[in-house]
């Protein structure tokens, strides 16, 4: 994980604790790419402060809406929350009633408003649903529960519990995609009133925000709240960052705008010329945060940032965008690779216009997009431009469904995948990445992450194909299975019959959907093997038995009892019990002596007619500081892939003959292991980690003379140790610093971390 802030558990309970501000002045929200916020404390935005506002920006766009239903709602609302103040001091009703103002902004129905106010009340109020569909409808109701955390719910990992609210939120959302709409609305507002949070509350929201909403609110395509939720997250995940070039971006205000109203000018005048007076330019900078994910992207200072400026030119029609295009060539220098058509190929959100950066007046690097008004209003609206209310009780439509099938997919996703860290893994994965628009050798269009492989579009067509694939031709010319695919490349996928997906392949592949299938085969494998070594286990055992209680194996699963072992070990199916005997979780002794009791009966009675051995001491095994749930007596190792070290949280799975080995929750080998293995554990604060543990850290830095020194001293200023050390040069400007150090707990190697982040030339810090 990239560490340019600390802290990466995510809490999704921050919403009800947030704090509040005064709705003020009506202020215009920021378009979808910017202005960036300038000296001031916050994004611009437009809330309501009144339920009467709120009806008659309903009434705006829905005239005959259900008024009386969302005053009912609010009055509910008002009365289940009254005496509940926010951190501010300020009554809670604050909250429900700007983001109802939120969702109207998006044009939703009067259902969604209702729901938007009653958002909160049957988690943090006596209200139940019951009573919601009563008062308001099925519909209301069936919203509010979607939206509603499991707080109830009891879970292991804070992780753990992200998951499972985002997984009832997805299964809502299948329903109705106006539960979305309203969380995200919801946490849009959250984050708007961030600020009397505690510094960790605030970290651990924003990267939440930063890794799954965002995203998401942009793979619904409403750029708007996603370019406001990532600006409120740089502002709390790096704020140093953030006021730093706020400054920077402030020098050079009054310059920009003049220049901003001259390009813009230039803009119309020529397009008039050439005949398209309807077309309507305006311009602005790059919001803070794409500015600062370019520095950190290219390595680049903000001096060396020459397209912050973005402008566009809307105009009537699909002929018109490519008229346009041709004029701005004209007028401008185009630079050669930077023009993109997502016209021809909509992004996978519903996103069309024509992107080109050429070289405008006084030499200066700017970005024009060109599309239609249409497509403008799709581009800032995303599902909600195609949500009427006309179409109330109706689903999304099945046009936009093959649009949004990314929703199926984490469907699918949130059905298959039982481990939280690995699903979660997969909505970051495929959500958060730009896309590569590649070609089946039929002409289809495929979308892949940026990055992907061959191995990722055999997977994409189907499972079978991935699994069976040896090799890849991309353009006719045969290529490596881990070559990253190129906007425009037709792909075409060889296969054999005996072939099969092998470890290495998860570190090859980019897709979610990929990498679960992969883990799934191998961990098919693993299950397959193990039945076998639990079989023979089984039946050894039963061979050596007195020939007066032996039995055959096919007897043996048959045994009155075996239904009674199976209940007590959850499992439906005999090979279940010979997989755990494989795994090391039961013994066969175990297993027999609990079918066949009369068997332990005599081996005890046989005991006891022996005489006394004397007692022979036993080394305790090593538990290393780790408590294991459920099971006594137990050698822990901890795994060298990720190295734990006490604070991380952790999970074991059981090692045949060599105990339970420790990995992080976040390590991808051990996501890869059957989950049928894998027992609790945690951290024993009783006994307490003795010792240190072994952690490798990759810092990248600039090239620059005495920075192995001063890294070195850093160690040295938070007593660590260094094990080992790896330097080298990747192009002559850049290093990257490989690290093995001693650490002794969680704490120790995020106070390091913090220190180097500080140093000067540091870029990043790893944790590999």
């Amino acid at each position: 994980m990239f560490y340019p802030a600390s802290g990466s558990r995510l809490d999704p309970r921050g919403d009800e604790v947030q704090h509040v501000s005064k709705p003020g002045p009506s202020d215009p929200a920021p378009p979808s790419d910017g202005p960036p916020p300038q000296n001031v404390e916050e994004p611009p935005r437009h809330e309501v402060s009144s339920v009467d506002e709120l009806v008659t920006n309903l009434l705006d766009y829905h005239p005959t809406a259900d008024i009386d239903a969302v005053r009912r709602a609010y009055v509910v609302c008002a009365r289940a929350h009254e005496g509940q103040m926010r951190k501010s001091g300020e009554p809670y009703v604050v909250h429900p009633l700007a983001v109802a103002g939120i969702v109207a902004r998006l044009k939703l129905d009067e259902d969604a408003i209702c729901a938007a106010l009653l958002h909160d009340v049957v988690e943090d109020t006596h209200i139940s649903l019951a009573e919601l569909t009563r008062d308001f409808g099925a519909e209301v109701s069936a919203l509010v529960d979607g939206v509603t955390k499991m707080s109830q719910v009891k879970y292991h990992t804070r992780e753990e519990k992200q998951a499972e609210n985002f997984r009832k939120m997805l299964v809502a959302m299948s329903h109705d995609i106006r539960v979305l709409l309203i969380k995200l609305c919801d946490r849009t507002h959250n984050m708007r009133t961030l600020a009397s949070m505690t510094p960790e509350k605030q970290r651990l929201i924003s990267r939440e925000t930063l890794e799954i909403y965002a995203p998401l609110s942009n793979r619904l395509g409403i750029a708007w709240v996603k370019n406001e939720l990532e600006e409120r997250c740089f502002r709390y995940l790096w704020p140093e960052d953030h006021q730093k070039l706020i400054v920077q971006v402030g020098r050079r205000n009054k310059e920009r705008e003049v220049y901003i109203a001259d390009v813009i000018t230039q803009l119309r005048d020529t397009m008039e010329a050439y005949g398209l007076s309807g077309a309507a330019a305006s311009g602005r900078p790059k919001t803070l945060f794409s500015i600062y994910r370019k520095m950190r992207q290219q390595n680049l200072p903000y001096e060396e940032i020459y397209d912050a400026l973005g402008f566009r030119v809307l105009v009537e029609d699909v002929r018109e965008c490519y008229q346009a295009l041709g004029i701005v060539h004209t007028h401008w220098t185009p630079i050669p690779g930077r023009f993109k058509d997502y016209i021809a190929l909509p992004k996978g959100n519903m996103y069309q216009s024509l992107h080109t950066s050429v070289i405008g007046p006084g030499g200066e690097r700017i970005e024009v997009q060109i599309r239609s008004h249409e497509m403008h209003r799709v581009a800032e609206e995303g599902i909600a431009a195609h949500w009427r209310y006309k179409e109330k009780g109706r689903p999304i439509s099945s046009k936009d469904e093959q649009k949004f099938s990314w929703l199926k997919q984490l469907m699918e996703w949130q059905r298959e995948v039982k481990d939280p860290s690995e699903f979660l893994d997969n909505v970051r994965v495929d959500l958060f990445n730009d896309e590569v628009f590649c070609f089946t050798p039929r002409g289809d269009v495929k979308a892949f992450p940026r990055g992907a492989t061959p191995l990722d579009f055999a997977y994409a067509i189907h499972s079978h194909i991935g699994n069976r694939t040896v090799g890849a031709k991309i353009n006719g010319a045969i290529v490596p299975l881990n070559r990253p695919m190129r906007n425009g490349d037709i792909v075409e996928i060889i296969t054999r019959a005996d072939a099969h997906p092998s470890q290495d392949w998860l570190d090859i592949v980019k897709t979610a959907r990929a990498k679960h299938r992969i883990r799934g085969y191998i961990r098919e494998a693993q299950r397959h093997r193990s039945t076998i070594v639990g079989r023979e286990a089984i039946e050894k055992l039963l061979a050596k038995l007195p020939p007066k209680q032996r039995i055959s194996y096919s007897k043996f699963q048959k045994l009155p009892r075996i239904g009674e072992i199976k209940k007590n070990y959850n499992v439906q199916r005999f090979d279940d019990l010979e997989v755990l005997v494989g795994y090391g979780k039961i013994t066969a002794a175990a297993l027999v002596n609990a079918v066949m009791p009369e068997i332990a009966a005599e081996q005890q009675a046989r005991e006891a007619a022996e005489p006394p051995k004397k007692p022979t001491r036993k080394k305790k095994p090593s538990h290393g500081g780790i408590r294991v749930l459920g099971i006594d007596d137990v050698v822990v190792r901890f795994a060298r892939c990720c190295t734990p070290v006490p604070g991380d949280d952790v999970v074991g799975y059981v090692t045949r003959g060599r105990g339970v080995t420790v990995h992080t929750r976040r390590c991808e080998k051990g996501k890869n292991i059957d989950p049928e293995r894998r027992v609790a554990c945690t951290w024993d604060k009783e006994a307490g980690a003795t010792g240190s543990a072994a952690v490798k850290v990759r810092i990248h830095t600039g090239n620059l003379p005495g920075m192995l020194a001063a890294l070195s001293q850093r160690f040295t200023d938070g007593s660590i140790n260094i094990i080992e050390a790896r330097c080298r040069v990747t192009d002559g400007l850049h290093a990257v610093n490989d690290f093995e150090i001693e650490v002794a707990n969680l704490d120790q190697l995020n106070e390091c971390i913090k220190r180097i982040q500080g140093l000067k030339g540091v870029t990043g810090v790893e944790r590999l």
